[in-house]
């Protein structure tokens, strides 16, 4: 699938560059975190008052007891403290520097883009960190093409073109408002889509874990095969439901499915998977391989 590519970037100016997305959800997992490293602190602080408390809830259990019990509790709220510092920084890294590495990754699994006239990245979330890692590979192959970045808010869109402009890749990067179930886009139009943390999105009105939710996020697998020209490749890193993606591609017929190791991203699991669609027809089950390399 091609080798990563390890490019030295200064974290200050991408963070600069692309902000962080969803930053409540970092400051709610911090605003926890100190709270029960504060109460960690007052139990040591205040351990036999707290030993008194619970002897009297265990009246006649005895001292030992109490002791257990409030050493147990103690133990319990500081172990969650490291475990919701060691998730807002697992956040706070998946959010920009993993997700430019990723990216580097995605890019790496497309042997030829001397060749790409026109790619998708589908759901540029973000600012567009993959959507940027694409155009900058066509820009380094002094390639005419372009990477059109599909996304559902106008907003986010005008954001992703001003971190194009920042990127100096303004002129290969142009963006669409649409719906992954109902792209925009004729059949087989083009020649690489990748995608970066989205599909998992899809559906998700209905809940995450729901029949329906998993229908739209199939219908969202269907919709990016079809806009892909016969020999065409993509390249989808997503959470949790990659083994969905899969087992979809091989009823659609997919060749060269390609699954990466885990990668831990936002404290859930991760895959990148990549496949080619047949230049023609082809009949029997997709083979399905599992690439290290990309990891």
């Amino acid at each position: 699938m091609g080798k990563s590519t390890n490019n030295n970037r200064d974290w200050t100016q991408m963070y600069a560059i692309y902000g962080m997305e969803q930053w409540q959800t970092l400051i709610f997992l911090l605003c926890q975190a100190m709270l029960f490293s504060v109460l960690s602190v007052l139990y040591l602080l205040y351990f036999d008052l707290v030993c008194n408390f619970f002897e009297r809830i265990f009246s006649g259990g005895g001292g030992g007891t109490a002791r257990f019990a409030a050493g147990i509790t103690g133990s319990v709220t500081a172990l969650s403290a490291l475990c919701l510092f060691f998730a807002a920084a697992n956040f706070f890294y998946s959010s920009v520097p993993l997700h430019f590495d990723m990216a580097q990754r995605i890019v790496s699994a497309v042997h030829d883009w001397s060749s790409v006239k026109l790619a998708l990245d589908l759901g540029c979330c973000g600012r567009g960190i993959l959507l940027n890692a694409v155009a900058t590979q066509l820009k380094k192959e002094g390639s005419s093409g372009r990477v059109v970045g599909l996304d559902r808010s106008k907003r986010t869109t005008l954001s992703t073109l001003r971190a194009a402009k920042m990127e100096g890749v303004g002129e290969y990067v142009t963006c669409r408002e649409g719906d992954a179930r109902r792209l925009p886009f004729p059949d087989n139009y083009f020649d690489v889509v990748v995608s970066g943390v989205f599909v998992h999105t899809v559906g998700r009105e209905y809940g995450a874990r729901t029949a329906e939710a998993a229908a739209e996020r199939m219908r969202a697998v269907a919709e990016l095969v079809r806009v892909m020209k016969p020999g065409g490749v993509a390249v989808v890193w997503d959470l949790l439901h990659v083994p969905e993606y899969v087992l979809r591609l091989q009823e659609l017929k997919m060749e060269d499915v390609r699954v990466s190791e885990r990668v831990t991203a936002f404290m859930v699991s991760s895959h990148i998977v990549s496949f080619r669609k047949p230049s023609q027809h082809v009949h029997g089950p997709a083979e399905v391989r599992l690439d290290w390399r990309l990891c």
